[in-house]
């Protein structure tokens, strides 16, 4: 059962996260032969002031 884990930072619409769960899924399936109905993806949406690359923040 894989279960994918995917991080962004907020500010996508729930119409994108939808396409991008179809594109991910349907990935891991011709990839790995997995079931369709066994993946799970989990989205967490990040505020740019909780991520920080380079010493700062991105807020």
């Amino acid at each position: 059962m894989p279960i994918v884990n995917v991080q962004l930072l907020e500010g996508r619409t729930p119409e994108q996260k939808k396409a991008m769960v179809k594109e991910v899924t349907d990935a891991i399936v011709r990839t790995t032969g997995a079931k369709k109905e066994a993946i799970s993806i989990v989205i967490t949406d990040m505020k740019k002031e909780d991520y920080g690359i380079n010493g700062d923040t991105l807020a």
